[in-house]
């Protein structure tokens, strides 16, 4: 009988559009990201994607048939961490980087906290994070027409100039599914159009990533700049599709716009001021630690609570 029984706290929505719908739908819309990445980069691209989902599947399910926890592979979000895993590395990185990276995503930012829903950062930016620290040099070496190659806003650091059409298309050195803004945005219309995200926070993220280069890179109001800013160093797939985790951002609508902001000044700061030209997953993962504080400042008050109607 006990079985049968579905206990929990107000308030209860029900909805037809379930977790694994919403996941499919994510994966559907990192479709042409993950199809330009794996056309542009070749195979090895290709390989990184499997082995990342793969392992991140993998590790899930053998989590829980040892911990005899019930199995939750089907919700699809442990394919979604290995696919945005995968977008985030290095075209040339060894197989065996997604594996590590995959297992510590699963493992210690999601299931030793709980599962879906209970991470406190994004799962596979952190495993990112986690091989970037780890394994920076293999993390960093970005091959594009068979040598190595500096990515734009690497070249941006160093005072040369990019070119900004081969950045929206992308032409250019990067990750895996970075390079194309095209690719990215047309993704990221798909979730808009469907209902999975709204622009509460990647609008809030770009404007303000967007004044703050403006007002302290040095550069002043520079359009060629500002847009190769924007169109590089994941910025665009992190807002769209990291930055608006369900997990790990606000849910009150002012605090999506507080979220956004703080993510546009955390990544600004990285990129004028860090020895990386960057910054993006660091961003995200930090302002996820802030998202406790942002939503009790920005929780409404309760109807009539201290006097007020």
């Amino acid at each position: 009988m006990s079985d049968l029984l579905n206990v929990s706290s107000g308030p209860h929505v029900r909805d037809k559009l379930t977790t694994g719908k919403i996941m499919g739908i994510v994966l559907l819309a990192l479709l042409p990201a993950t199809g330009y990445g794996i056309w542009h980069f070749g195979v090895n691209a290709a390989i990184l994607v499997v082995v990342s989902v793969l392992t991140c599947v993998l590790t899930e399910l053998i989590y829980e048939l040892i911990l005899k926890q019930p199995i939750t592979i089907s919700d699809l979000s442990a394919a979604v961490t290995g696919l945005l895993l995968a977008l985030n590395m290095p075209p040339t990185a060894a197989w065996w980087l997604p594996v590590i990276g995959g297992v510590f995503a699963i493992i210690f930012v999601k299931m030793l906290f709980g599962g879906l829903g209970q991470n406190f950062m994004n799962p596979a930016l952190a495993g990112r994070c986690f091989l970037v620290i780890c394994f920076t040099a293999r993390m960093t070496n970005f091959n594009y027409d068979g040598m190595t190659s500096a990515t734009p806003l690497a070249l941006l650091r160093a005072g040369s100039s990019v070119n900004i059409h081969d950045m929206v298309t992308g032409n250019i050195a990067g990750t895996v599914g970075e390079t194309s803004v095209v690719a990215i945005v047309l993704g990221a219309c798909i979730m808009l159009a469907l209902g999975i995200i709204d622009l509460k926070i990647p609008a809030s993220y770009i404007i303000s990533f967007f004044v703050f280069m403006g007002l302290f890179a040095g550069h002043g109001w520079d359009m060629n700049y500002l847009i190769a800013q924007l169109a590089g160093g994941g910025l665009m797939l992190g807002a769209f599709f990291m930055a608006t985790d369900y997990a790990t951002c606000p849910i009150t609508d002012k605090g999506k716009i507080l979220y956004g902001i703080a993510l546009g000044v955390m990544t600004g700061i990285f990129r004028c001021f860090s020895s990386s030209p960057e910054g993006v997953s660091f961003a995200i993962i930090f302002c996820n630690l802030l998202v406790p504080l942002i939503e009790k400042l920005t929780l409404p008050k309760c109807f009539g609570k201290g006097g007020e109607i």
